[in-house]
């Protein structure tokens, strides 16, 4: 006791001095060049390159990432296993990839600068949770729930459909094995957009009037568009940007369809997907037909929350080819 006493302000004076010197070091860190700090790994370095071309390229890592000590003893966990992974030289983890729960906590740092966008989506039905769809009655009495169910419902899930869900057949009742992923997200934000995307461009909403006329107007449109969306495979853990997607022919009453050449087009048919037959209007597919025959599906459905209840206004009467005025049309 008589130690403590005689040596308290020392150690006293001690913890500060060793406080501060962590303190402003941690501070160093964070506030540094990613370059110097994060990217210094091998295993950030290809997230690092993308990030350093993309339209996040102004914003720190540590917006969206956080810090060692943002969310606790479980964020400081999470980057001392990295820290762990590294000077081990696990092979393993040589590719560091974010699990479902880390993706769903970035997206909450979305959400602080794409407000609008996030009640858009919310609003829509791509907002649809792990409940609503593995645990539709109409729909699994109709079709078996099975593993492709996962390609566009719950690209990030970790598991399969028989760790996700039981009874694997089209007679219930169903139920989730993992009862937290009940209100969890099928389609975030990441199913439709790469956060380290290559390309800093960002696309235009794309009405009827902005399609191109000619063979040359849409060259020229289309070198202006650089993708800012980009569909997440699951069966290959990557993403392909919309533009590198393929557009397959389309058949209505044995005619090929005009398709709008819009790259996001591309990728909502991937979910929306027609027959093997490609038939417009068979199984998912929604690729417009009719007096709407090449139009991008942009040109109805608000991206995020997909409504097109305000979309006939923008074309009618202003730029169509009837002339007539929406609010007065019969429209039955």
């Amino acid at each position: 006791m008589k130690f403590l006493k005689k040596h308290l302000k020392f150690v006293v004076i001690t913890l500060i001095i060793v406080y501060v010197v962590v303190f402003s070091g941690y501070s160093a860190w964070n506030a540094a060049n990613p370059e110097h700090t994060c990217a210094g790994c091998h295993e950030i370095n290809p997230s690092f390159h993308t990030w350093r071309s993309s339209a996040h390229k102004d914003i720190q890592c540590i917006e969206c990432h956080g810090t060692a000590l943002s969310n606790g003893f479980h964020s400081l966990k999470e980057k001392g296993n990295m820290v762990w992974t590294h000077l081990t030289g696990n092979k393993r983890n040589a590719d560091i990839r974010l699990t479902e729960d880390q993706l769903l906590v970035t997206m909450n740092a979305c959400i602080q600068c794409h407000q609008t966008e996030y009640t858009q989506w919310l609003s829509g039905g791509h907002s649809a949770t792990y409940s609503h769809i593995f645990l539709n009655e109409a729909h699994n009495t109709m079709e078996q729930p099975y593993w492709d169910c996962l390609r566009c419902h719950g690209m990030f899930y970790e598991g399969t459909i028989y760790d996700l869900m039981e009874p694997i057949s089209t007679h219930g009742p169903w139920r989730l094995l993992d009862e937290q992923q009940a209100e969890k997200p099928v389609m975030p934000c990441f199913a439709c957009h790469q956060i380290h995307t290559p390309n800093p461009g960002m696309f235009t909403d794309v009405t009827h009037a902005d399609s191109p006329k000619t063979s040359a107007d849409r060259k020229r449109w289309n070198l202006k568009r650089n993708p800012a969306a980009a569909l997440y495979v699951r069966a290959d853990q990557m993403y392909l940007r919309t533009d590198l997607l393929p557009m397959p022919d389309m058949y209505h009453n044995g005619r090929k369809l005009l398709v709008s050449d819009d790259p996001v087009q591309r990728l909502c048919i991937q979910c929306h997907a027609p027959n093997y037959r490609r038939f417009s209007g068979s199984e998912d597919d929604r690729t417009p037909r009719g007096v709407h025959e090449g139009l991008s599906c942009r040109s109805c459905h608000n991206v995020h929350s997909n409504d097109a209840s305000q979309s006939c206004m923008s074309c009618h009467p202003a730029i169509s080819n009837c002339g007539l005025d929406v609010t007065t049309m019969n429209t039955t």
